[in-house]
């Protein structure tokens, strides 16, 4: 097989009735073969899926395993040459998946791609989570072509050409099968949110190209398994962002970067106090605490990943202040922060 298409679902059946059918029509068997792996839902979506796809191959998980989880346990049991990731809450468009694998098969150091990434809700936006292509500020703090922040731009073609990028959003994630398992795949202990950018920086760091491809084109609802104001996604995003810097991130800047990430993160807590959202300060104090706890745990992959990191810096990682340039210097847009 050389192309498989792969969705995680969990209590997803909603998002299965809304748009499995049209992936099924604008993905030709002829191209690739589509898998749904479900996470121990128990809503009826296995039910679902067994009488209206039975077409569709299933892969049943024991138990939640979460994003990273469940996606390595998945594609455990696939053999292809490329994996598609496809969150069970984007649209795809006709003709989404051929630019990717075209370019993939004539670019050999190119590991992995996304597509342009717009909002379902408003099409002529970028959605948040990818947008034309992500990367990394100084500090950590990922940003996209497409959105800075909490803005998301109009898209009118200014992101359409082909670049190389920092990170592919797991939310359409197109990624060689070797060069996955050849960096352990996800990091299991993230659970959800910002294992695509642990995983993007291992393959980086060994030398792996990563291309945002424009002229394919998908839509994402976002915030389908927990929205953006939920204290629980503000806790996995805080303490996977400084586990992934400290796994990742190269010994001259790593102290620099945690000491000024206490400051940046205490006071972005405060100003969640300050607009009404408690519990989602608290959750940022959980993730700063578990983080120091946690921290012994990672030492090991820290010691393999700079073992295997080149000692140029990668692609997309930009060494500027994203937070400075949206709040002090009002840098809404991409353009404008990276000239």
């Amino acid at each position: 097989m050389k192309t498989a298409v792969v969705i995680l679902n969990y209590n997803g059946k909603h998002f299965l009735e809304k748009f499995l059918r049209i992936l099924i029509d604008y993905t030709p068997s002829t191209d690739a073969s589509i898998f749904v792996a479900d996470n121990a839902s128990t809503d009826d979506s296995l039910s679902f899926l067994k009488q209206h796809y039975p077409e569709i191959t299933i892969i049943t998980l024991a138990e939640n395993f979460g994003f990273a989880g469940g996606y390595n346990k998945a594609l455990q049991s696939i053999d292809a040459e490329y994996y598609v990731l496809v969150n069970s809450d984007v649209e795809v468009s006709k003709g989404w998946l051929t630019p990717v694998v075209n370019y993939m098969d004539n670019e050999s150091k190119v590991v992995a791609c996304q597509p342009k990434i717009l909002s379902y809700h408003n099409r002529t936006k970028f959605e948040y989570a990818g947008a034309a292509g992500g990367f990394l500020d100084k500090y950590g703090y990922p940003f996209c072509r497409g959105r800075m922040m909490g803005v998301c731009e109009t898209d009118r073609g200014q992101y359409d050409s082909i670049e190389e990028i920092f990170w592919a959003s797991g939310a359409c994630l197109f990624i060689r099968k070797k060069a996955f398992w050849d960096v352990g795949g996800f990091d299991e202990s993230f659970f959800a949110h910002m294992e695509e950018i642990d995983l993007c920086w291992r393959l980086k760091a060994r030398g792996g190209k990563i291309k945002c491809i424009p002229q394919s084109l998908v839509y994402h609802v976002g915030g389908g398994t927990l929205d953006a104001e939920n204290p629980k996604k503000t806790y996995l995003n805080y303490r996977n962002n400084l586990v992934m810097i400290y796994k990742n991130m190269p010994n001259e800047h790593l102290n620099k970067v945690l000491f000024l990430r206490f400051f940046l993160d205490y006071l972005s807590a405060l100003v969640l106090v300050f607009s009404g959202k408690k519990e989602n300060a608290k959750s940022v104090y959980k993730a700063r605490r578990d983080f120091k706890k946690q921290i012994k745990n990672y030492r090991l992959k820290r010691k393999e990943n700079l073992e295997k990191a080149s000692s140029e810096s990668p692609v997309g990682l930009i060494n500027k202040s994203v937070v400075y340039a949206f709040y002090v210097q009002n840098k809404k847009h991409f353009s404008r922060f990276i000239s």
